[in-house]
């Protein structure tokens, strides 16, 4: 990959293609994996070097990418395996949400083995999307037909509940603080889970019809959150209950994932323009790296410290952006 990076302005969002075109090209490395497999999410263990993870969501595998080498791995993840989500858990085992099988799937990093835990009858079409942790070492789920759960695996223990507003559940994410929030795509809205209680409480955008896709908090707590459908970040501020909003740049952008660094620089991915996007809040300057191959369709970005990394479900292909970038 070898994508071009621009640094723009947000006033400057109307020549934002035309810029990134004219931008020397940015230290971006990209990693084949298996061919046909759709990479769909992508979560890179913390240990600087250490293995990344994404999910094969069209041959049913979980892939494990070695950076040093570029070395794939694939563990087939069982009959009708569809994963959709990956995370690197508190056991730093990734643990997948799968929509083909229906239930919360985790490989074990040593030995590969794979354990799945159903959902319930109730849950029978989830549409299983993506997965965080608590900070009591229990996995909390979405599923996009209108479901949201919670799998405490030291107990086998699996719950489920309906989303309060139907169909949409979709990102979701955990603050510094221990709160639960996820994204409702269809709903256009977040909404903050009662950890205890599994009661959702929904949270409405400024911004009507949003299409709220993914959400991911700041090392303040303050919820960033990527608008499918306007093309738009968003944050809110619980402790003071307000919002803000920027446009991405380019004509027509579609924000699909978000994730914070360690800097609180906030990446996103924008179909339009065929590009990983950063944002930074300090300046309200926005950096765009478009890929070197048309329709990446980078549909998820996870990190490590001094990484970004995304999965380019239309290439086949792994990224990472260095984060320290000025």
């Amino acid at each position: 990959m070898s994508p071009r990076r621009c640094a723009l302005p947000i006033a400057a969002a109307a020549v934002a293609l035309a810029c990134a075109s004219a931008a020397l090209a940015a230290d971006v490395r990209s990693f084949p994996v298996a061919a046909g497999s759709g990479p769909h999410d992508v979560a890179a263990s913390p240990a600087p070097g250490g293995p990344v993870y994404y999910t094969g969501q069209r041959n049913g595998t979980l892939g494990i990418v070695d950076p040093a080498t570029g070395r794939v791995e694939e563990v087939k993840l069982g009959a009708r395996s569809a994963p959709h989500g990956v995370i690197v858990g508190p056991d730093g085992a990734p643990w997948i949400t799968d929509s083909g099988q229906n239930a919360i799937v985790r490989v074990d990093p040593a030995t590969r083995a794979v354990k799945a835990w159903p959902l319930p009858g109730e849950a029978a079409r989830a549409n299983l999307n993506t997965a965080t942790f608590d900070r009591k070492g229990r996995i909390w789920f979405t599923g996009q037909s209108g479901w949201y759960g919670r799998l405490d695996p030291a107990r086998d223990d699996l719950k489920v509940w309906p989303a309060p507003r139907g169909y949409g559940p979709y990102g979701i994410a955990t603050t510094p603080s221990g709160e639960v929030w996820y994204a409702s795509l269809a709903g256009n809205h977040i909404a903050r889970i009662d950890v205890e209680t599994g009661v959702a409480t929904p949270v409405d955008p400024p911004t009507a019809r949003q299409g709220a896709r993914r959400v991911w908090p700041d090392s303040k707590g303050r919820l960033w959150v990527s608008y499918w459908n306007t093309g738009q970040v968003g944050m809110y501020d619980p402790a003071a209950g307000a919002w803000r909003e920027w446009r991405l740049p380019g004509a027509n952008p579609q924000a699909y994932s978000v994730w914070v660094d360690e800097r609180d620089g906030v990446w996103l991915t924008e179909w339009s323009s065929n590009a990983i996007v950063r944002f930074d809040p300090s300046t309200q300057r926005f950096d765009s790296f478009p890929s070197d191959r048309a329709r990446a369709n980078v549909r998820q970005m996870l990190g490590r410290a001094g990484e970004a990394w995304g999965a380019e479900s239309g290439t086949d292909r792994l990224v990472v952006v260095p984060t320290g970038r000025p």
